[in-house]
Protein backbone atom coordinates (compact mmCIF):
# COMPACT_ATOMS: atom_id res chain seq x y z
CA UNK A 1 0.00 0.00 0.00
CA UNK A 2 1.70 3.42 -0.73
CA UNK A 3 2.47 5.34 2.01
CA UNK A 4 0.69 8.52 2.71
CA UNK A 5 2.80 12.05 3.21
CA UNK A 6 3.21 12.43 6.63
CA UNK A 7 4.33 8.27 7.15
CA UNK A 8 6.72 9.06 3.92
CA UNK A 9 8.04 12.30 6.24
CA UNK A 10 8.00 10.39 9.68
CA UNK A 11 10.37 7.62 7.82
CA UNK A 12 12.57 10.62 7.19
CA UNK A 13 12.80 11.47 10.91
CA UNK A 14 13.48 7.78 12.37
CA UNK A 15 15.96 7.66 9.86
CA UNK A 16 17.52 10.62 11.36
CA UNK A 17 17.03 9.86 14.85
CA UNK A 18 18.49 6.22 14.14
CA UNK A 19 22.05 7.94 12.46
CA UNK A 20 22.06 10.88 15.16
CA UNK A 21 25.91 10.32 16.40
CA UNK A 22 25.29 12.47 19.61
CA UNK A 23 21.98 11.02 20.78
CA UNK A 24 22.67 6.95 19.46
CA UNK A 25 19.91 4.35 20.06
CA UNK A 26 16.45 6.29 20.13
CA UNK A 27 13.83 4.78 21.99
CA UNK A 28 10.00 4.49 20.84
CA UNK A 29 9.61 7.45 22.61
CA UNK A 30 12.36 9.62 21.60
CA UNK A 31 11.11 8.81 18.36
CA UNK A 32 7.64 9.66 18.62
CA UNK A 33 8.69 12.59 20.37
CA UNK A 34 10.80 13.62 17.39
CA UNK A 35 8.16 13.41 15.58
CA UNK A 36 5.70 14.98 17.03
CA UNK A 37 8.24 18.20 17.36
CA UNK A 38 9.01 18.58 13.49
CA UNK A 39 5.66 17.58 12.87
CA UNK A 40 3.28 19.71 14.85
CA UNK A 41 5.41 21.36 17.02
CA UNK A 42 2.94 21.14 19.63
CA UNK A 43 2.69 19.10 23.11
CA UNK A 44 -0.43 17.49 21.70
CA UNK A 45 0.33 14.15 21.23
CA UNK A 46 -0.58 13.33 17.91
CA UNK A 47 1.56 10.75 16.72
CA UNK A 48 1.19 7.34 18.85
CA UNK A 49 3.66 4.94 19.92
CA UNK A 50 1.57 2.62 17.65
CA UNK A 51 1.92 4.87 14.89
CA UNK A 52 5.73 4.61 15.51
CA UNK A 53 5.78 0.65 15.77
CA UNK A 54 3.79 0.33 12.30
CA UNK A 55 6.20 2.86 10.61
CA UNK A 56 9.60 0.91 12.21
CA UNK A 57 7.88 -2.27 10.54
CA UNK A 58 7.05 -0.77 7.18
CA UNK A 59 10.95 0.47 7.24
CA UNK A 60 12.02 -3.46 7.77
CA UNK A 61 9.89 -5.05 5.50
CA UNK A 62 7.60 -3.52 2.74
CA UNK A 63 9.20 -3.75 -0.65
CA UNK A 64 7.27 -1.20 -1.93
CA UNK A 65 8.99 1.37 -0.24
CA UNK A 66 11.90 0.48 -1.53
CA UNK A 67 13.87 0.62 2.12
CA UNK A 68 14.36 -2.71 3.17
CA UNK A 69 16.07 -0.48 6.37
CA UNK A 70 18.34 -2.78 8.62
CA UNK A 71 16.78 -1.61 11.75
CA UNK A 72 17.81 -3.30 15.40
CA UNK A 73 16.74 -3.01 18.62
CA UNK A 74 19.43 -3.50 21.38
CA UNK A 75 17.99 -4.65 24.64
CA UNK A 76 21.22 -3.49 26.61
CA UNK A 77 21.07 -0.18 25.80
CA UNK A 78 17.31 0.33 24.98
CA UNK A 79 17.57 1.68 21.53
CA UNK A 80 17.09 1.51 17.82
CA UNK A 81 19.99 1.20 15.15
CA UNK A 82 21.02 0.35 12.07
CA UNK A 83 22.75 -3.14 11.45
CA UNK A 84 24.70 -1.55 8.76
CA UNK A 85 26.30 1.58 10.11
CA UNK A 86 26.63 3.23 6.63
CA UNK A 87 23.13 3.02 6.18
CA UNK A 88 20.56 5.96 4.96
CA UNK A 89 17.01 6.13 3.82
CA UNK A 90 18.60 9.14 1.90
CA UNK A 91 21.01 7.15 0.05
CA UNK A 92 18.11 6.04 -2.01
CA UNK A 93 17.20 7.40 -5.39
CA UNK A 94 14.22 9.47 -5.82
CA UNK A 95 11.81 7.87 -8.57
CA UNK A 96 9.68 10.31 -10.83
CA UNK A 97 6.75 10.37 -8.68
CA UNK A 98 9.06 11.36 -5.58
CA UNK A 99 10.83 14.19 -7.89
CA UNK A 100 7.53 15.62 -9.33
CA UNK A 101 6.27 16.03 -5.98
CA UNK A 102 9.10 17.66 -4.60
CA UNK A 103 9.38 20.29 -7.40
CA UNK A 104 5.53 21.02 -7.34
CA UNK A 105 5.95 21.63 -2.97
CA UNK A 106 9.12 23.36 -4.00
CA UNK A 107 7.53 25.65 -6.54
CA UNK A 108 3.94 26.35 -4.07
CA UNK A 109 6.32 26.86 -1.02
CA UNK A 110 8.31 29.75 -3.96
CA UNK A 111 5.05 31.96 -3.78
CA UNK A 112 5.97 33.08 -0.10
CA UNK A 113 9.68 33.49 -0.25
CA UNK A 114 9.47 37.28 -0.35
CA UNK A 115 7.98 37.11 3.11
CA UNK A 116 10.21 37.63 5.74
CA UNK A 117 9.16 34.71 7.79
CA UNK A 118 9.62 32.27 4.93
CA UNK A 119 13.18 33.54 3.95
CA UNK A 120 14.51 29.98 6.18
CA UNK A 121 11.99 27.83 4.06
CA UNK A 122 13.47 29.50 0.22
CA UNK A 123 16.91 28.63 1.36
CA UNK A 124 16.32 25.19 2.32
CA UNK A 125 13.98 24.22 -0.54
CA UNK A 126 17.27 25.51 -3.10
CA UNK A 127 19.55 23.69 -1.31
CA UNK A 128 17.43 20.25 -1.44
CA UNK A 129 16.11 20.73 -4.97
CA UNK A 130 20.34 21.47 -5.62
CA UNK A 131 20.91 17.69 -3.78
CA UNK A 132 18.41 15.67 -5.84
CA UNK A 133 19.61 17.30 -8.74
CA UNK A 134 16.47 18.54 -10.41
CA UNK A 135 17.91 22.35 -10.94
CA UNK A 136 19.57 25.04 -9.45
CA UNK A 137 16.76 27.64 -9.71
CA UNK A 138 13.53 26.58 -7.62
CA UNK A 139 11.23 28.31 -10.05
CA UNK A 140 10.29 25.75 -13.11
CA UNK A 141 8.78 27.20 -16.21
CA UNK A 142 7.00 23.71 -16.74
CA UNK A 143 4.84 24.07 -13.75
CA UNK A 144 4.12 27.76 -14.51
CA UNK A 145 2.52 26.71 -17.77
CA UNK A 146 0.39 24.11 -15.85
CA UNK A 147 -0.44 25.69 -13.01
CA UNK A 148 -1.78 29.49 -11.89
CA UNK A 149 -1.03 30.09 -8.35
CA UNK A 150 -2.15 32.81 -6.28
CA UNK A 151 0.37 34.91 -4.64
CA UNK A 152 0.59 35.02 -1.28
CA UNK A 153 3.55 37.70 -0.82
CA UNK A 154 1.91 40.92 -1.53
CA UNK A 155 -0.44 41.53 1.78
CA UNK A 156 -0.26 44.73 3.08
CA UNK A 157 1.72 44.30 6.64
CA UNK A 158 3.63 40.86 5.59
CA UNK A 159 6.48 42.94 6.19
CA UNK A 160 5.89 42.19 9.82
CA UNK A 161 5.74 38.70 9.94
CA UNK A 162 9.35 37.82 10.38
CA UNK A 163 9.51 40.22 13.90
CA UNK A 164 6.16 38.84 15.36
CA UNK A 165 6.80 35.16 14.54
CA UNK A 166 9.59 35.66 16.95
CA UNK A 167 8.20 37.31 19.39
CA UNK A 168 5.25 34.70 19.42
CA UNK A 169 7.86 32.38 19.89
CA UNK A 170 9.86 33.21 22.34
CA UNK A 171 6.95 34.79 23.78
CA UNK A 172 8.31 38.19 23.87
CA UNK A 173 6.03 40.94 24.10
CA UNK A 174 5.66 44.09 21.50
CA UNK A 175 4.76 47.48 21.12
CA UNK A 176 2.89 47.99 17.38
CA UNK A 177 2.01 51.35 16.12
CA UNK A 178 -1.95 50.55 15.04
CA UNK A 179 -4.53 52.45 13.07
CA UNK A 180 -8.03 51.43 13.50
CA UNK A 181 -10.19 51.39 10.43
CA UNK A 182 -12.86 52.76 12.57
CA UNK A 183 -10.50 55.43 14.64
CA UNK A 184 -8.31 56.59 11.98
CA UNK A 185 -6.23 57.69 14.09
CA UNK A 186 -2.55 55.66 15.29
CA UNK A 187 -1.76 54.57 18.50
CA UNK A 188 0.47 52.74 20.24
CA UNK A 189 -0.64 49.49 21.47
CA UNK A 190 1.57 46.95 23.99
CA UNK A 191 0.20 43.30 23.09
CA UNK A 192 1.37 39.90 23.89
CA UNK A 193 1.32 37.89 20.55
CA UNK A 194 0.05 34.22 21.12
CA UNK A 195 -0.67 33.30 16.90
CA UNK A 196 -0.42 34.33 13.32
CA UNK A 197 -3.64 33.43 11.01
CA UNK A 198 -4.01 34.56 7.33
CA UNK A 199 -7.36 35.16 6.27
CA UNK A 200 -8.61 36.26 2.52
CA UNK A 201 -4.85 37.08 1.60
CA UNK A 202 -4.11 39.43 5.01
CA UNK A 203 -2.79 38.42 7.81
CA UNK A 204 -3.70 38.62 11.41
CA UNK A 205 -2.50 38.70 15.28
CA UNK A 206 -4.22 37.46 17.91
CA UNK A 207 -2.93 38.80 20.76
CA UNK A 208 -3.60 39.83 24.70
CA UNK A 209 -3.45 43.63 25.28
CA UNK A 210 -2.82 43.96 29.10
CA UNK A 211 -4.08 47.24 29.02
CA UNK A 212 -8.19 46.33 27.99
CA UNK A 213 -7.58 42.47 29.47
CA UNK A 214 -8.52 41.08 26.55
CA UNK A 215 -7.66 38.84 23.45
CA UNK A 216 -7.89 40.68 20.30
CA UNK A 217 -7.09 40.21 16.83
CA UNK A 218 -4.77 43.00 14.97
CA UNK A 219 -4.54 43.17 11.11
CA UNK A 220 -0.98 43.39 10.50
CA UNK A 221 -1.81 45.90 7.39
CA UNK A 222 -2.91 48.06 9.48
CA UNK A 223 0.69 48.14 11.78
CA UNK A 224 3.04 50.51 11.16
CA UNK A 225 5.80 49.60 13.53
CA UNK A 226 6.67 47.14 15.65
CA UNK A 227 9.63 46.81 18.39
CA UNK A 228 10.56 43.96 20.92
CA UNK A 229 10.10 44.56 24.18
CA UNK A 230 12.63 43.33 26.83
CA UNK A 231 9.33 41.95 28.68
CA UNK A 232 8.31 37.82 28.38
CA UNK A 233 5.00 36.93 29.03
CA UNK A 234 3.05 34.03 29.97
CA UNK A 235 -0.14 32.66 27.46
CA UNK A 236 -3.22 32.97 29.25
CA UNK A 237 -4.55 28.90 31.01
CA UNK A 238 -7.48 29.70 29.12
CA UNK A 239 -6.80 30.42 26.12
CA UNK A 240 -7.29 27.96 23.31
CA UNK A 241 -6.05 28.20 19.86
CA UNK A 242 -8.83 25.30 18.82
CA UNK A 243 -11.54 27.12 20.80
CA UNK A 244 -10.89 30.56 19.61
CA UNK A 245 -11.86 30.41 16.29
CA UNK A 246 -14.44 27.04 16.79
CA UNK A 247 -17.33 29.26 16.09
CA UNK A 248 -15.92 32.02 13.52
CA UNK A 249 -16.71 32.19 10.06
CA UNK A 250 -13.04 34.22 9.08
CA UNK A 251 -11.77 36.78 11.84
CA UNK A 252 -14.05 38.03 13.67
CA UNK A 253 -14.68 36.33 17.52
CA UNK A 254 -15.22 39.70 20.19
CA UNK A 255 -18.72 39.19 22.82
CA UNK A 256 -20.38 36.99 19.91
CA UNK A 257 -21.98 33.82 20.74
CA UNK A 258 -22.83 30.77 18.99
CA UNK A 259 -25.99 30.55 16.76
CA UNK A 260 -27.76 28.19 15.11
CA UNK A 261 -28.15 29.72 11.46
CA UNK A 262 -30.03 27.88 8.30
CA UNK A 263 -29.69 28.71 5.22
CA UNK A 264 -31.20 27.42 1.67
CA UNK A 265 -29.07 27.47 -1.02
CA UNK A 266 -30.14 26.94 -4.80
CA UNK A 267 -29.16 23.65 -6.65
CA UNK A 268 -26.52 25.88 -8.33
CA UNK A 269 -24.72 26.82 -5.45
CA UNK A 270 -24.99 23.76 -3.41
CA UNK A 271 -22.73 22.00 -4.82
CA UNK A 272 -20.23 24.88 -4.75
CA UNK A 273 -21.12 24.85 -0.61
CA UNK A 274 -20.86 20.77 -0.35
CA UNK A 275 -17.27 21.08 -1.88
CA UNK A 276 -15.82 24.15 0.44
CA UNK A 277 -17.64 24.22 3.43
CA UNK A 278 -18.54 27.60 5.05
CA UNK A 279 -17.96 26.31 8.29
CA UNK A 280 -16.96 23.39 9.73
CA UNK A 281 -20.22 22.66 11.83
CA UNK A 282 -22.26 22.60 8.54
CA UNK A 283 -24.31 20.20 7.83
CA UNK A 284 -26.97 19.29 5.15
CA UNK A 285 -30.56 18.85 6.22
CA UNK A 286 -33.14 19.01 3.54
CA UNK A 287 -33.01 18.79 -0.06
CA UNK A 288 -35.77 19.94 -2.40
CA UNK A 289 -36.19 20.65 -6.23
CA UNK A 290 -35.41 24.62 -5.89
CA UNK A 291 -32.10 23.53 -3.50
CA UNK A 292 -30.58 22.40 -0.59
CA UNK A 293 -30.68 23.83 3.39
CA UNK A 294 -27.66 23.83 5.54
CA UNK A 295 -27.58 24.15 8.77
CA UNK A 296 -24.49 26.02 10.95
CA UNK A 297 -23.58 26.48 14.94
CA UNK A 298 -21.37 29.91 14.02
CA UNK A 299 -21.00 33.41 15.41
CA UNK A 300 -23.11 35.91 13.30
CA UNK A 301 -20.05 38.32 12.27
CA UNK A 302 -19.43 40.64 9.31
CA UNK A 303 -17.56 38.03 7.31
CA UNK A 304 -20.51 35.75 8.04
CA UNK A 305 -22.69 38.41 6.20
CA UNK A 306 -20.19 38.85 3.07
CA UNK A 307 -20.16 35.90 2.10
CA UNK A 308 -23.76 35.40 2.14
CA UNK A 309 -24.59 38.24 0.37
CA UNK A 310 -21.41 37.18 -2.08
CA UNK A 311 -23.89 34.43 -3.27
CA UNK A 312 -26.96 36.76 -4.21
CA UNK A 313 -30.13 35.46 -5.28
CA UNK A 314 -28.69 31.80 -4.93
CA UNK A 315 -28.83 32.20 -0.42
CA UNK A 316 -31.91 32.93 1.13
CA UNK A 317 -31.56 32.71 5.25
CA UNK A 318 -33.95 30.51 7.15
CA UNK A 319 -32.99 31.58 10.43
CA UNK A 320 -32.25 33.03 12.78
CA UNK A 321 -34.73 36.28 12.12
CA UNK A 322 -32.30 38.62 13.40
CA UNK A 323 -29.62 37.47 10.63
CA UNK A 324 -32.27 37.37 8.13
CA UNK A 325 -33.06 41.01 9.17
CA UNK A 326 -29.73 42.31 8.45
CA UNK A 327 -29.79 40.16 5.32
CA UNK A 328 -32.36 42.38 4.27
CA UNK A 329 -31.59 45.73 5.27
CA UNK A 330 -27.73 45.41 3.76
CA UNK A 331 -29.59 44.48 0.15
CA UNK A 332 -31.90 47.37 0.93
CA UNK A 333 -28.79 49.82 1.24
CA UNK A 334 -27.41 47.91 -1.81
CA UNK A 335 -30.21 49.11 -3.86
CA UNK A 336 -30.29 52.36 -2.56
CA UNK A 337 -27.28 53.22 -4.24
CA UNK A 338 -28.25 52.24 -7.54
Amino acid sequence: MPANKYALLRYRIIDKCIRNKYKPYPSKEDIRQACEDFLYNSFKERVSISTVEKDLYAMRNEEGLGYLAPIKFSRDLGGYYYDDPTYSIDKLPLNEDDIEAVKFAAHTLSQFKKINVFDQFSSAIEKLMDRIELTDNIEDASIDQLVIFESGSTAAGSEHLGIIFKAIKQKTSISIEYKSFQAGVNSIRKIDPYLLKQYENRWYVIAFEPKSTKIKTFGLDRIGKVNLEDQQFQINPAFSREDFFKYSVGITTGNYKPEKVEIQFSNFSAGYIKTKPIHNSQKAITKNNTGEVFAFNIYVTPELIQQIMAWGNHAKVLKPEELKDQIKTELEKTLQGY
